[in-house]
This record gives C-alpha cells, structure tokens and sequence, in this order.
C-alpha cells in the first residue's frame, strides 16, 4: 500500500487518533468495580512501587462516592511468574478478593544486553519458562471461580527512547508475545484483558517525533514515572467502559430563566434577577484531582497531571460543565460558589461551557483535593508494608527464613545491604515492620485513613451565584 505524503503536524495528527484508539481496546470485557468489591492488583515493581492502581482507585473514590470498594497492591519487586504463584495463596487468595488482576514480564524476560542475532533465541527460552508457570497459575486460578480476573499485558520496556541508557534490543517483542498469551488465555476462560504495552508504546513513538529523549519508562527503560502510572490508570478505566461519563453538567437559559438539561446533579431554587442567576447545586461526583508533586521511579520523576498532556483524560473523564445561554451579549459575569469568588468569564465563553472539573479554587475541587492527599497516605503506609513483603519474599524465603524476624536474620541482612543496595535502603522500614504490632497499627491507620475517605468524599450541595460585571 503506497502512502500519502503527509506534513509531521498531520501525521501526528493521525498517529494521535491511533494512539487513543489502541488505548481503548481489550480483548475481553473488563466490567466496572461495583460496591463491596475487593481488588488485588498483583504484580511486580511496577505494581509494586507504582500508583496506577491508586489512581484507580481515586476515580471510583471521587465519581462513584457510594460505592465503597478496597484496593490492595500486591506487587513485588523483581518478581517473575514462578514467584508469582509461590506467593499467590498468602499475597492474593487470603485478601478474599472478587476480583483480582495479573501483570508480569518484564523481569521473566532478564537483562541481558544481546547482539539482535541472539536476542530472539534468548527470549523464546526465557518466554517459554515464563509461560510454564503462567500455565500453573492459570490452572491456579481456574480453582477459584468466584474471583474475576483480568489479565494486563505489561507497560513496555521502551526501546527506541534516547536517552543515555542503551536498550536491551527486542525486549518488548518478548514481553508482546507474554502479553500475547494473556490475551489467550483470557479469551479461552471469559476473563478480562487489558493491554498497557500497545498504548503506552504507540504514545512513547508519538512523543518521540516530537523529543527524541521523551520516555514515560523513566531513566532505566522500564518503570512508568507517575504520568505514564495515570495512563496505566486511564487505560483500564477505559477498558471498563467508562469513558464518557461527566462528573456533573447543568445548562440553564438565562432568558427563560429555565433550567434545560442536567447530568449527574441536581440544580433547584433557581432565581433569575434580571440576569442574574442564583441556584443550589448537588452533584453526585466529584471532580478528580490531578497531583501536580513530581514522583515516581524516574529521576528526576514526573508528576500525575503532566499525563494531561498525553491523554485525552480531561475531555474523558473530568468535565464538570456549566453552560448559561441567553445572558447579556458582550457581558461579563461572575461567577461565586458558597459566597466565593471563582471567577470571571464572557457570556460567549458560559455558552460554549465552563469547566469546573479544571478549576482548583471550587469548594467541590478543595473536597477532592482532601480526598486525593488521604489516599497518598494510605499509598504511603501501603509501600512501606509492601518493602517488608519485599524483603520477606525476595530475600528470606530463597534463604529458608521467611518470617523469620529474629534479631539473627536483623543482624544478616545488615551485613548482607553491604553489598546489595536494596536492601540497605529498605532496612529503616524492614526493622519496624519486623514487628507484628507495627504492621497491624499500620494496618488499622490505612483503615482508619479509608473510613475518612468514605467519609468525607460525599458531595454536598452549593450555593452559585452568576452575576453581571459590566
């Protein structure tokens, strides 16, 4: 097939269009979390370590604030699928959840740095041992039919990235063949598949049109900094359908002092005074806050909403529309929520709408906010919990010492963070949360943390008040 020429600004255009579309697709239904569902995300260091499913998890908390689900991270660092199955009983099964999702690859496939003649004999051994015990873990999973689960193909190794790191050749060809017999294997057993690598890579290529050195793998190639995690995010919300639905919308005609449609609230008491408008508002959601703190594995690392700039989440997930036509031509009014002042706009640009999902001084923005910043301290407690399984699983149990927390094993792992750099950054945590008492005050705070959460991520109801400036 002979291409056109196209200019690079449509081209990225159309690459664009592609991008999102791959974006969207699964190859089996993934159903939304619905109240009551408890969901374990298992996984690696980038599970591990990473907020994707945090993220998640503050959609469901900021849009469907009834509905009360769990989340829990039970990724560990540097795992492959045989160790995977060796911990699924006590990581995933004992957690009783009702749903569960699996991500693995990136470590099955190693590290080496191959000539590209070697590079595809290599992988299809290290791809067939991994698929071995994937294999294991699915006839695992088959015993428990009362557990949904989703397979998710891994974020990719990024490979064609420029930055100084050189790239292990063919490592994400491996890691698409894993991901490959994930989506086979889900379609044979009716379970959900969401892919992160076509996504995330078709947006890498894209970005690297524009900056050669862009990456959202981080430094190493391999873990997302926190705005391809909010893509990881966006992509399986998508792939649960739920794209489209606004956090509220009103329009109103100023003119007929009548309100003409709304979505997802309530609008009452509206007064029309010559123009000026007066009404209460209840939506159902919240807006979702976007974290604006630089973090993640990268470094330096990169913040939530600088995914904004990469994905269409705003127009997807986050439009709180407020749309009054019929005010005085060329005016200009402002706008006031609970007796504060959020602004001033033309009633050309009320017509067209006003996002309020985007305006961080809204009283319901302030609310998410106080959401937002409570599930980051459960994230942070979660992650330290997670360090001392790290240490439990990837260090004591090959040893024969798993949970053996004695002052003996304190004494070997000190000597042994001499030498592995691992370690000795996790040891501060792991002589806490050596100690079960420790663990289960941790445990009761992330409890306490998400009963708050329930608690205050109720929306209320606001007084808005839209008058003429000029």
């Amino acid at each position: 097939m002979i291409i056109p020429y196209l200019n690079k600004a449509r081209l990225l255009y159309v690459f664009s269009i592609l991008c999102f579309g791959a974006l969207s697709v699964s190859a089996q239904e993934v159903r939304p979390f619905k109240n009551g569902d408890r969901v374990v995300f298992m996984g690696n260091s980038i599970t591990d370590g990473g907020h994707y499913h945090s993220y998640i998890w503050l959609y469901y908390m900021t849009h469907f604030p009834g509905m009360r689900i769990r989340v829990f991270n039970a990724g560990i660092g540097g795992d492959v699928a045989r160790q995977m199955l060796e911990r699924i009983d006590s990581e995933v099964f004992a957690k009783k959840p009702t749903v569960m999702t699996l991500t693995f690859g990136m470590n099955d496939t190693g590290y080496q740095y191959l000539p590209a003649a070697q590079a595809d004999s290599t992988y299809r051994v290290k791809t067939a041992e991994c698929l071995k015990y994937f294999k294991l873990i699915t006839g695992t999973l088959k015993m428990h039919p009362e557990i949904k689960k989703i397979m998710i193909a891994s974020s990719p190794y990024d490979e064609t990235s420029k930055i100084k790191t050189a790239p292990l050749l063919k490592k994400n060809t491996a890691l698409l063949a894993i991901a490959a017999e994930q989506r086979k294997t889900a379609v044979e057993n009716n379970w959900g598949f969401v892919d992160f690598n076509t996504g995330m890579t078709a947006i890498n290529q894209r970005e690297q049109q524009r900056d050669s050195t862009f990456t959202m793998e981080g430094t190493d190639r391999i873990h997302p900094t926190n705005d391809g995690q909010m893509v990881m995010a966006y992509i399986f919300l998508n792939a649960q359908g739920l794209s489209g639905k606004k956090v509220a919308g009103i329009q109103i005609n100023s003119s007929k002092g009548a309100i003409e449609k709304t979505e997802n609230c309530v609008v009452s008491a509206l007064v029309n005074n010559k123009g000026d408008l007066k009404f209460t508002y209840l939506a159902n959601s919240l807006p979702y806050p976007l974290d604006t703190i630089p973090g993640g594995f990268g470094r330096p690392g990169k913040s939530q909403a600088e995914a904004l700039k990469l994905i269409p989440f705003t127009a997807d997930y986050n439009q709180e529309l407020l749309m009054i036509k019929g005010l005085k031509p060329d005016g200009r009014y402002d706008l006031r929520i609970d007796n504060k002042s959020i602004g001033q706009w033309s009633s050309t640009e009320y017509a067209a709408g006003i996002n309020l999902a985007l305006i961080t001084g809204t009283p319901q923005y302030q609310q998410a906010l106080a959401v937002m910043h409570l599930n980051e301290e459960r994230w942070e407690i979660e992650r330290r919990l997670r360090e001392y399984y790290w240490v439990q699983y990837s260090i004591l149990k090959p040893k024969g010492l798993l949970y053996n927390d004695s002052e003996a094993t304190v004494d070997s792992l000190q000597k042994y963070a001499k030498k592995d750099f691992f370690v000795a950054v996790t040891m501060p945590t792991y002589q806490k949360a050596r100690f079960k008492d420790v663990r289960d005050a941790w445990q009761k705070e992330m409890d306490l943390l998400i009963d708050e959460i329930y608690r205050i991520n109720k929306p209320v109801a606001h007084h808005f008040e839209i008058t003429l400036s000029n």
